[in-house]
């Protein structure tokens, strides 16, 4: 799933030929980095009403990166730097991505070794 979401990824830059919607996919890489620094490689401290300083950061910053991934297309879009059918790519690439994070959630709390 992760790899047709970045197939999607380059084929909104390829069809219009243009490469500003690439600049989604840095934040496809920046949306797991709080959950690596801040919450020890899991997913689970996303759902915990627990929290603490450190907690509480990466729960920030992992939205904030989330809706930057959604708000960027957009804000292309608005400049005219792109094009409409390029934004709606970005948009499935986008929930592919999200669906594959809640795949790989949802596989984690399964997993009980």
């Amino acid at each position: 799933m992760f790899s047709s979401s970045i197939l999607l990824q380059i084929l909104a830059c390829a069809i219009y030929s243009n490469w500003w919607p690439m600049l989604s996919a840095l934040m496809y890489v920046l949306v797991p980095m709080p959950c690596l620094f801040f919450g020890g490689g899991t997913t689970q401290f996303l759902t915990s009403r627990e929290g603490g300083g450190w907690i509480d950061a990466a729960k920030f910053l992992t939205g904030a990166s989330a809706v930057g991934s959604m708000a960027i297309p957009i804000i292309l879009r608005h400049a005219g730097l792109i094009g409409t059918g390029a934004m709606f790519i970005e948009f499935t690439s986008f929930f592919i991505f999200v669906c594959t994070i809640l795949c790989f959630h949802r596989a984690s709390l399964d997993d009980e070794w």
